[in-house]
């Protein structure tokens, strides 16, 4: 009898301890949570490109190349009579995101139409499209100003059909993960708020933003895949470490990607911080670019550039079409 007894003192003792928390998970998400870090930072020099338009570059210059599957980042500020004229793409995705103003956008395939602030342009190149990109200016207000991601296409997806998702302000899902910090979920998930854009390949983005001072945010992110940042404005700290410094305005910053990182902890070093977020599954396929080109091989590149002079595989419309935006 007192065997029973104590044995099922010990089994009452054994099923609390089961059902108890232990310390080790009495931690916050973001404490469970491993972030990556810093590994490489490249501040965005202003450049002339386009007719007339400035940009802050970073990734596709010369310190920061390879950094699969992005191929390229601009910031852009265009003033009165500048813009990107008719120009053509094969063989990759460009995302274009406004963050103040508006862009006017047409092309070869008959498509056209505003992205206004905090909108979203995701065009697929595919086989090929031609198209300009030109700015919307209204007297008394600041000249647009937003940022275009380059996005490689997987080999399989090269010669797709080109094709467009677009989101205004209001369609773009917001995540309030603390108090003073909000993420737009322009494409991926973020604290159990998922964009309807759906990429090619796989790809996150997020603009994220701060009005306090010293708010941490945790955003998850796939293990594996490549992902930078680009302060936009303020300065943020990256990472766990006490050792980690503020990093500020027009850095780009690229992230590591062990196995047993789960995400980026981000935390605002200044009351009024902006950046915008992107990862995406790396490509393991050879590349060749040539300015608006991106394939897999110097013949395919060849093969672009016959086909646009020729008019054909998608360039069809090359000799015949003009943009009604282009000259504005």
């Amino acid at each position: 009898m007192l065997y029973k007894r104590t044995a099922l003192a010990a089994l009452t003792v054994s099923i609390s301890a089961y059902f108890a928390v232990p310390r080790s998970l009495q931690l916050s998400t973001a404490a469970m949570s491993v972030s990556r870090s810093v590994t490489k930072k490249v501040l965005s020099v202003e450049t002339p490109e386009g007719d007339g338009a400035l940009v802050r570059r970073s990734i596709g210059t010369p310190q920061l190349r390879n950094l699969t599957p992005f191929l390229m980042l601009d910031h852009f500020h265009v003033k009165p009579g500048a813009g990107f004229p008719d120009h053509p793409h094969r063989g990759q995705s460009t995302i274009t995101y406004m963050i103040e103003g508006a862009s006017r956008h047409e092309d070869s395939a008959g498509h056209k139409g505003i992205i206004e602030t905090g909108g979203v342009q995701w065009m697929v190149a595919g086989r090929g499209i031609i198209h300009a990109e030109m700015p919307v200016h209204e007297p008394g207000q600041p000249d647009p100003r937003g940022l275009q991601l380059w996005v490689n296409l997987p080999k399989q997806y090269k010669m797709v059909e080109p094709s467009y998702q677009e989101l205004g302000r209001e369609g773009i899902p917001t995540a309030l993960p603390a108090d003073g910090v909000k993420v737009k979920v322009i494409s991926g998930k973020s604290h159990g708020v998922e964009s309807p854009v759906r990429p090619l390949g796989g790809c996150w983005y997020f603009h994220v933003t701060w009005d306090k001072e010293g708010v941490e945010v945790f955003q998850d992110l796939p293990t594996g895949w490549t992902a930078f940042l680009y302060i936009l404005k303020g300065s943020v700290i990256v990472g766990s470490s006490p050792d980690a410094v503020p990093h500020a305005q027009y850095h780009t910053l690229v992230l590591s990607g062990n196995d047993t990182e789960t995400g980026i902890l981000l935390k605002s070093a200044s009351p009024d911080t902006s950046l915008m977020l992107a990862a995406a599954e790396p490509i393991d396929e050879p590349i060749v670019q040539y300015g608006p080109f991106v394939m897999n091989s110097k013949d395919e590149i060849m093969q672009a550039f016959e086909d646009y002079q020729q008019g054909k595989n998608g360039f069809e419309r090359a000799h015949v079409w003009k943009s009604e935006i282009g000259g504005l």
